[in-house]
């Protein structure tokens, strides 16, 4: 008898953890209209959020490539119908399945998104956690990329590249 209740917990347990994973997972709502005019209004400020110092700034050129076939998808059906209401089922999904993916793109690519890890930092055994946004990364990347790029220049110039 205490091994089914054992068994039962370790069941209810695990299937707790896939619902948090699945939760935790969830992309956020960023690009949503309901009429034609919002989808203009959304798709114009998504473009300038994925401008140079946006918040969206480091969305690839592929990337960008598929979000803008994503907002053509949609700008037809929205050019179609006028509104979700007036939708039919098909033309629903189709405008969502794009919005989901536009949606995750954009949420990957979130300068503002939380990024931790858990580490033990250099000289410890003991593990820390650490947090920074998606964008201090990518600007630490780029700057560290600056400054080998920046080295080997010297290098060059000196005579001591290989």
């Amino acid at each position: 008898m205490k091994l089914n209740g054992w068994m039962i917990g370790i069941i209810v347990a695990v299937a707790l953890m896939q619902v948090g994973i699945v939760q935790a997972s969830k992309t956020k709502v960023i690009v949503k209209a309901e009429t034609r005019d919002d989808f203009v209004a959304v798709v114009a400020a998504v473009h300038q959020q994925m401008q140079p110092g946006g918040q969206y700034e480091h969305v690839s050129a592929s990337e960008r490539a598929s979000i803008d076939q994503h907002f053509n998808d949609m700008q037809g059906i929205f050019d179609k119908y006028g509104t979700v209401a007036q939708m039919d089922e098909k033309a629903k999904i189709r405008l969502f399945n794009d919005q989901e993916f536009v949606n995750a793109t954009l949420t990957k690519r979130d300068n503002k998104r939380l990024v931790c890890e858990h580490v033990a930092p250099v000289g410890s055994n003991i593990p820390r956690t650490s947090c920074r946004t998606y964008g201090d990364i990518m600007r630490s990347q780029r700057d560290t990329n600056r400054m080998l790029n920046d080295m080997r220049r010297v290098q060059e110039t000196r005579g001591g590249g290989g």
